[in-house]
């Protein structure tokens, strides 16, 4: 007797699904991995004070630990590099969050991104102000919101909407932020850097300020998630590279995740995040090879100074720039456990 109605149509579903359905690992990854940056640029050891070094490292371990610990307990990567993110934006030594930087009209504007390789859905959000986590909101973007990207005020609406934490202006006050915009202020420049009076008694540090993670987790799905304050004394409502998915952020489980830091404008018109999945993917490169063709190749031709990190989906972690440093630290399941500044 031939099969007929909702039985027969439920088995040609599951027919087809079983025949063009994306193949799924049961097993475990053997190796689990998380990999940060807290921004690159000109840092200089001769130029580091001991004291500024150990608070700088201190920051990078508590958000590379925060981050495998999600991993650890069997959470997915998506989590883990907003965990990360989470520490560093909370922390006032790193552009983003707390610790971003003054605009031209001397408030804090803050861009954020997050993806998920596995289902390459994004969430992105620019010219956000009093959100205490930008990431926090990049996120409810992603898995709340039927879009990828949200600016300025519609931004702001949707966190209250979406409850996610805001605090007031003075939360974001840093008075060597406010020195180094006073110094700014009153012209048409910019700084890409986190030079500012008081600091310069401890360090001469350029560098870009943008914090970032990416994450391989135990079942092969990677994630990356970037966020940044943007540059001193911003104006136009300037967006860099941090939030736009596929230049500052990308993530995809057949290729890689990649979170960079740099000068923004650069990364955006080489769509450097991508552009290293797209080597991956199309030539076959190594997520080393991709990444160093980026980096210091085209990003150089550019003259596009700052750098990346990156994983794939079997644990394997890169973290690569062309300036004289980038604050960094990667974790995993294999005894890998490196925090470290300079070249």
């Amino acid at each position: 007797m031939p099969l007929t109605g909702s039985f027969c149509w439920m088995n040609a579903v599951s027919y087809f699904a079983s025949k063009f359905a994306i193949p799924k690992t049961s097993s475990f990854m053997d190796t689990i991995t998380i990999a940060i940056h807290g921004g690159a640029g000109t840092i200089l050891k001769e130029d580091m004070t001991p004291q500024l070094e150990e608070a700088y490292l201190a920051g990078l371990t508590d958000a590379v630990n925060a981050g495998y610990a999600v991993l650890e307990e069997g959470g997915n990567a998506v989590n883990a590099v907003k965990a990360a993110l989470v520490i560093l934006e909370d922390n006032i030594l790193f552009n983003a969050g707390r610790g971003s930087v003054f605009t031209k009209k001397g408030v804090q504007e803050m861009d954020a991104a997050i993806m998920d390789g596995n289902t390459l859905e994004a969430g992105a959000v620019a010219g956000v102000r009093n959100v205490r986590n930008p990431i926090e909101l990049a996120m409810e973007v992603m898995r709340n919101s039927n879009h990828v990207f949200l600016s300025g005020k519609g931004a702001n609406d949707f966190a209250i909407k979406q409850g996610v934490k805001l605090e007031a202006d003075e939360y974001f006050f840093s008075q060597f932020r406010y020195d180094q915009w006073k110094a700014l202020r009153d012209s048409d420049n910019y700084s890409l850097d986190h030079t500012h009076q008081q600091l310069e008694e401890l360090m001469r540090d350029k560098k870009f300020g943008t914090v970032g993670a990416v994450a391989c987790d135990n079942q092969g799905n990677v994630a990356a998630a970037t966020s940044t304050g943007g540059m001193t004394n911003k104006k136009y409502g300037r967006i860099g590279d941090s939030p736009v998915i596929g230049c500052g952020t990308y993530a995809n489980n057949a290729t890689c995740a990649i979170s960079c830091t740099g000068h923004g404008e650069m990364f955006i018109r080489s769509v450097a995040a991508y552009d290293v999945s797209c080597l991956m993917e199309y030539k076959g490169l190594s997520l080393q090879d991709a990444m160093n063709i980026v980096v210091n190749e085209k990003l150089v031709q550019l003259n596009g100074e700052g750098g990346m990190i990156g994983v794939d989906a079997n644990g394997n972690h890169v973290m690569i720039f062309n300036s004289a440093g980038m604050y960094r630290a990667a974790k995993n399941n294999k005894d890998l456990f490196e925090v470290a500044i300079y070249k």
